[in-house]
């Protein structure tokens, strides 16, 4: 998915896309990086804890509930985005051969959104990778 769309879905389905690209792809990321990431059962728990404090954010009595929940599905997204970014550099350095940088800023505030960018731009990174190669050894 390109970011921005990626971001547009987002918005337009009020985040309801983020847990769905989530719990699709994370067992996609995990079978190509080789790596476990984030239990699909915890995703799941995501998907109720976004669900709940919306209906909680709803209700003038449990705002304080919503919110709480809020902050702790934000929490996940967090340390999904950790998660992957360490897994993502760890096959980039293994498999390839490239110290492949993040920033941990970007990391910690644009989470699910940067770690689709950065895995869209992997591509580009191993060709870049593989030209600066073979002008090396030619």
């Amino acid at each position: 998915t390109k970011t921005l769309n990626f971001v547009l879905l987002s918005i337009v389905t009020l985040g309801i896309f983020n847990i769905m690209w989530l719990f699709k792809n994370n067992s996609v990321i995990e079978d190509t990086l080789e790596q476990k990431i984030l239990d699909h059962r915890i995703i799941i728990v995501l998907a109720a804890l976004i669900g709940w404090s919306s209906v909680f954010s709803s209700t003038p009595d449990l705002e304080v509930l919503g919110g709480l929940l809020s902050i702790i599905s934000s929490i996940f997204y967090i340390v999904w985005a950790f998660k992957a970014k360490k897994a993502l550099q760890k096959m980039m350095l293994n498999d390839h051969k490239i110290d492949y940088s993040m920033n941990s800023f970007y990391t910690f505030f644009f989470n699910i959104y940067y770690i689709n960018f950065c895995i869209n731009e992997l591509a580009e990174e191993v060709e870049k990778s593989n030209l600066l190669s073979e002008r090396i050894t030619a």
